[in-house]
C-alpha cells in the first residue's frame, strides 16, 4: 500500500477524550474513529490488525475441532424468555421492536441462539460432542463506555459453544478450549495467565478468565512464574495435543496448580507459599473468558437427545469467548513506548514500512520501488513528499515491526538502513540482505 494514496489519518496531538495508551495511540495512528459513544469505525490499518487477530483465533479454533458458523446479530426475545435471562440481563441488553411489534434484541451473547439451533438439528447421543463457534459483532449498552475499544458498546467477539453427553465429556471440551486459548495468545505474542473467575450473567460453576499483562491494566494480578515457562505450541514430548485426553488433563493440571489470581480473589496465605523467586505481580487486562454451565440452557429450553438407553438426556454445555476487537487495545497496552505502537510480528498491519527520504530522486525512487515490488502487500511504502522527521515519527507511531530507510547516500550503492521497531536496533545492509532479514 502506498501511503500517499491511503486513508491513514495520523494525528500529532492526542484527542482530549483518550484516557489510556491504547485509545490515544489507536486514534493517533489512524486505526479507528469514534462514530458515537462506545462505537467505532475501523479504518484500513486498524481493520488489517483486526483481521490478523481474527485469522489466528480462527486457526486455533479449527485446530481444536471447533466448527465455524455464523449466527445473526438480531435475536428473538422469546428465546431469552425460555432461558429466563430476558428480564434478568439488565439494561446492557439493547431491546428492539420491529414494524410488526415483535420483540427482538441485539445479541450480547449467543447461548440461547446456539441451543435453539442444535435442538432443531441434533437428536441422538451419537451426534455429540459438538463445538461450534462464530466471530460476530456484539452489543452491550454500557452505561459509561470508555477507554476506546477496551470498553466499548459494540465489539467483535469470538464465541464458541460446546455440547457433550455427560460431565466427563464437557470437561474434555473445556480443557480443549482452554488449550486453544493459550496457544492463541502465545501466537499473538502475548503472555496470558488463566485465572479462576466468577461466571456473571452467563452462569455456571467452572470459569476462567484470561489476563494479559499490561502496565495500565484494570486489575492487579498475582501469579507463579511457572506460567511464563510453558510453551503451549510445543509438539511431541512435553507438548499438549488437543485430541489426547491425558495430555489435556496434564495441561489443565498445570494451569490450575500454579497460583494465579486477580486482586478480587487474591489469597495472601496461598501467595506466601509460592517461592519468592517465582512470585510475579503486575497489572492485567481480561481478553477472554470460558465457562462450563452444565444443563443450565439445555434443560431450560427443552433440548434433549436420546441417550444410549433411549432415554432423553440434556446435553452438558460450555461457552468460550475471546474479545477480538478488545485484543487490539490489549496488545497496544502491553506493547508500546513513548513514540507509538510496537506491534508483534504476527498481527502487525504491515510487516515493514519503506521510508523514501528523498522522494523524486531517481535512485531513491528506483530502489524503493524494487523493495515495494518484492514485499508486496506486506509493506507500507511512505512515498509522501514529507520531511524525513515526519516519516520517522509516523512509522514509529504506527508500529511496523521493521522500517527500511532509503536515503540518497545508501541508495547510490544499493544499501538501506534497517530498523527493528521493538529493539530500536539499526543496521546498514544491502537491499537483498535486508529483505532476507525481514523474512
Amino acid at each position: 500500500m502506498r501511503l500517499s494514496h491511503s486513508l491513514i489519518p495520523t494525528l500529532k496531538e492526542t484527542p482530549a477524550e483518550a484516557q489510556i495508551a491504547s485509545h490515544r495511540l489507536m486514534l493517533r495512528a489512524g486505526l479507528v474513529r469514534q462514530t458515537s459513544a462506545g462505537i467505532y469505525a475501523w479504518l484500513p490499518i486498524g481493520h488489517r490488525v483486526l483481521r490478523n487477530i481474527e485469522r489466528i483465533v480462527r486457526e486455533e479454533q479449527d485446530a481444536a475441532g471447533a466448527q465455524e458458523c455464523l449466527m445473526p446479530t438480531i435475536q428473538p426475545a422469546e428465546l431469552w424468555r425460555e432461558s429466563g435471562r430476558y428480564d434478568d440481563y439488565g439494561k446492557e441488553m439493547l431491546r428492539i421492536r420491529d414494524r410488526h411489534d415483535r420483540e427482538l434484541l441485539y445479541g450480547p451473547t449467543n447461548e440461547e441462539m446456539i441451543t435453539d439451533l442444535l435442538r432443531g438439528s441434533v437428536r441422538s447421543y451419537r451426534e455429540l460432542p459438538q463445538i461450534l463457534y462464530h466471530i460476530q459483532w456484539k452489543f452491550r449498552d454500557e452505561v459509561r463506555p470508555r477507554f476506546g475499544v477496551m470498553r466499548g458498546r459494540e465489539f467483535l467477539m469470538k464465541d464458541a459453544y460446546s455440547f457433550d453427553l455427560d460431565y466427563a465429556g464437557a470437561v474434555v471440551s473445556y480443557r480443549r478450549m482452554m488449550l486453544a486459548y493459550m496457544r492463541t495468545f502465545q501466537r499473538l505474542g502475548l503472555k496470558a495467565i488463566p485465572m479462576a473467575a466468577d461466571s456473571g450473567p452467563i452462569g455456571g460453576d467452572m470459569s476462567h478468565e484470561f489476563i494479559i499483562l499490561a502496565p495500565t491494566g484494570e486489575s492487579q494480578v498475582y501469579f507463579d512464574a511457572a506460567f511464563e515457562e510453558i510453551d503451549y505450541l510445543a509438539q511431541g514430548a512435553g507438548g499438549f495435543d488437543h485430541a489426547n485426553a491425558s495430555d489435556l488433563e496434564r495441561f489443565f493440571t498445570s494451569m490450575t496448580t500454579h497460583y494465579a489470581a486477580t486482586d478480587e480473589k487474591h489469597d495472601p496465605a496461598a501467595w506466601a507459599s509460592v517461592p519468592a523467586a517465582r512470585r510475579r505481580e503486575g497489572r492485567g487486562i481480561e481478553v477472554g473468558h470460558i465457562f462450563y454451565f452444565g444443563t443450565k440452557y439445555s434443560a431450560a429450553m427443552g433440548f434433549a437427545v436420546a441417550g444410549a438407553d433411549g432415554k432423553p438426556v440434556h446435553p452438558e454445555m460450555g461457552s468460550y469467548g475471546i474479545g477480538v476487537s478488545r485484543l487490539v487495545g490489549g496488545v497496544i497496552e502491553a506493547s508500546h513506548d513513548d513514540a507509538g505502537i510496537i506491534w508483534p510480528d504476527a498481527i502487525a498491519p504491515f510487516r515493514a514500512a519503506i521510508l523514501n527520504l528523498k522522494q523524486g530522486d531517481p535512485v531513491c525512487d528506483s530502489l524503493c520501488e524494487a523493495l515495494y515490488a518484492r514485499l508486496g502487500p506486506a509493506a507500507l511504502y511512505d512515498d509522501r513528499a514529507e520531511r524525513a522527521g515526519v516519516k520517522f515519527a509516523d512509522a514509529d507511531l504506527m508500529g511496523h515491526p521493521w522500517q527500511i530507510v532509503v536515503g540518497p547516500r545508501g541508495a547510490a550503492t544499493g544499501r538501506v538502513e534497517l530498523k527493528r521497531r521493538a529493539s530500536g536496533e539499526r543496521v546498514e545492509l544491502a537491499r537483498d540482505d535486508a529483505l532476507t532479514r525481514i523474512g
